[in-house]
Parts: structure tokens; sequence; C-alpha cells
């Protein structure tokens, strides 16, 4: 069976080994030394993690991740590489369901915030398993969108989500939807088609969890 999490693990880590820790990333404000703190602190630090999700915890959260970013990038990352066995999120039972999105996700966030960047070419069975999660994130992510939508994988499937109202289709592979549903559509490689005033809502809107 593929194991996506480790793949994409190990090509970030050797990704932002190769840039440095002041690689800019995807995610607005944080470089790469940035990216393998959160990194960490999801895997390594529950008691901090939590700030993930719960609005309270969030101070505390960007706290240990700042702390964790102030120590040498190389250690970082190599413990981005080789993550805890103990660790809920990254044993062997839990890894590829845990990671195989996330890592796959920020892979994207540090290639795609380089000039010149380009879609990598999959495996059909990666673009499989992700169109399974991109199927998931867009019943959530969509759920409360004022529109009628139709998510689209050519031979990969489709899911309809939305609130009602004016049809929109969102057309794309696997992966570009992946990245499209977690909040980065202005570098998903999708497309929209439907209304433009709807459409233009769609890609401004803060997706993802």
């Amino acid at each position: 069976m593929p194991r996506y999490a480790r793949t994409e693990r190990e090509a970030l880590a050797d990704l932002m080994l190769e840039l440095g820790p002041d690689a800019p990333t995807v995610n607005e404000g944080w470089t790469t030394r940035d990216l393998a703190a959160h990194l960490l602190v999801r895997e390594r630090r529950p008691d901090a993690a939590g700030g993930m999700l719960l609005p309270p915890l969030r101070g505390y959260g960007e706290a240990v991740r700042r702390r964790l970013a102030a120590g040498p990038y190389a250690e970082l990352v190599e413990r981005v590489r080789r993550p805890p066995r103990w660790s809920p999120l990254s044993n062997p039972l839990t890894d590829e369901l845990a990671n195989s999105l996330e890592f796959f996700i920020h892979h994207e966030d540090v290639r795609r915030a380089r000039p010149g960047w380009l879609p990598r070419d999959l495996p059909a069975r990666q673009h499989a398993a992700l169109w399974k999660r991109a199927s998931v994130l867009a019943r959530v992510a969509l759920r409360r969108f004022p529109a009628d939508l139709l998510i689209q994988a050519p031979g990969y499937g489709e899911r309809a989500v939305g609130r009602g109202g004016e049809r929109l289709r969102v057309v794309g592979a696997p992966g570009e939807l992946v990245l499209f549903l977690s909040g980065r559509q202005r570098v998903a490689r999708v497309q929209v088609d439907g209304p433009a005033a709807p459409a233009e809502r769609l890609r401004a809107a803060s997706l993802g969890f």
C-alpha cells in the first residue's frame, strides 16, 4: 500500500533544507522556519496543538510555536522528517490517515511560493486518495456557502455541496481541489464556472479549517 504521508514528508523536509529557513510559503507571513515549527507543535506538543482549533488556546500555542522556531533550523527540519512513534498523529496506525493530506498541502505551500512552479505529475493512486479527502473537505468547507456547488475531479468523481442558490461548478485535479478547499484558492489550478459574483466570492472565501 502506498505511503503518501511518508513520501510527502520526506519531500517537504528535503525542499525545506534546500531552500533554507527564510524561504516564503503560501501561508501569508510564514517562512519555511515557521512552517517547520508549526508541524512540530502539531505532532509533538499536544498541550499547544489545541490552539490551532480553539481560540482560547491560540496565544499559548503560538508562543510555543515561536519558541520552537527559534531553534537551529536543520534540527527543526530533521525532527519534522522523523516524527515520534508515540504521537497520536504519527504512529504507524494513524500516520497515513492523519498526515497524507497535511504533508501534501504543506509540501505544495513551499513549492508554490516559488516563481515558475508547475503542478506535479502525481500517480493515479495518489490522485484517487486525494479525491477521497477532497470530497470530504468540500462537504465541510462549503456546507454553508450560499450557492449550489458541484465539485468535479474528472475521472475520479464529483460531489454536490452548498446551501443552495446560484449554480457554480469547480473543476480540477484532486490535488488542486484539495488546495482550493483548504483555503489556497490563489495557487490552486481549478476552473470555476458560473455567475461572476458568486464565483469571485468563492475564490475569496475563507475556506479550510
